[in-house]
């Protein structure tokens, strides 16, 4: 069994390699399920409904999202009645949608639970007991469970996949747009990657008009950042293979399309 997991689109320029590539990406490794992070991809900040639906239109069954949910107010509209987008599961109790979906895969089920990180972030619940919470209760009901995780710092990424090692079938950590290259199988059968990278502008900072960027650096002024609509685009992701026996991972590969890396069908 393969889950397709899509690392963060980041606005107009990720949208349209979504469209380009994941139906090539889904007849290249049949997944039985597809994930995009989509919590950038409205204009570099949030989602739209309109654009929900569209990766749901290109084959994802599931969006999950971040620090930046809230960021477009329409979200407020829509994510109490969409059954397929997943916040983060640690804001407080009684926040507008949910931070698991189960997919139905056949007569199984694949749980997606998606979480953020407290280190460099607004500190939020404890990330690590409501994985607890939520991976004891998704276990009831399934061996497939696939965690996001959302989070700044390196450390916290690796300290989840350690502290899950065993209890879910991957962790993969996103937020940080630059994709690592420690992808591996954990000792006890969780398939991890510290960041899976991001889909959208090539030739930016991590998304934004790298001109902007590098005047900040050197003058350390504010600045507003424009996502770099003008370059090349890039898709980050990864594929995760489980055993349909166990649950647990057997193989992940990174994927790395830019004109650097063209993509092989």
């Amino acid at each position: 069994m393969n889950i397709l997991f899509i690392g963060d689109v980041v606005s107009s320029p990720g949208r349209a390699i979504i469209d380009e590539y994941v139906p090539k990406l889904k007849e290249k490794y049949r997944p039985a399920v597809t994930i995009i992070n989509g919590e950038n991809a409205a204009g570099g900040n949030g989602i739209t409904k309109k654009i929900y639906k569209r990766f749901l239109q290109v084959g994802a069954q599931a969006v999950t999202l971040g620090n930046h949910t809230w960021a477009n107010k329409e979200i407020f509209d829509f994510i109490d009645e969409e059954k397929n987008i997943v916040r983060p599961a640690n804001f407080p109790e009684g926040t507008p949608g949910k931070g698991i979906v189960y997919i139905k895969v056949n007569d199984q089920e694949i749980a997606i639970i998606n979480l953020q990180g407290r280190t460099f972030l607004t500190p939020i619940d404890c990330p690590f007991k409501k994985a607890d919470e939520l991976v004891e209760s998704a276990r009831k009901r399934t061996p497939y469970i696939f965690v996001d995780f959302h989070a700044e710092a390196t450390s916290e990424k690796q300290a989840m996949g350690w502290y899950l090692d065993g209890k879910v079938s991957g962790v993969v950590g996103t937020h940080t747009h630059v994709q690592t290259a420690d992808e591996r199988i954990l000792p006890n059968g969780t398939g991890f990657i510290t960041d899976v990278g991001m889909t959208g502008p090539y030739d930016s900072i991590l998304g934004v008009e790298k001109e902007t960027i590098i005047n900040r650096f050197i003058s350390a002024l504010p600045a507003r950042f424009e996502v770099d609509k003008k370059g090349r685009n890039q898709l980050n992701g990864i594929v995760l293979t489980l055993d349909p026996s166990t649950g647990k991972a057997t193989d992940i590969k990174r994927i790395l399309i830019n004109d650097d890396n063209p993509f092989y069908g």
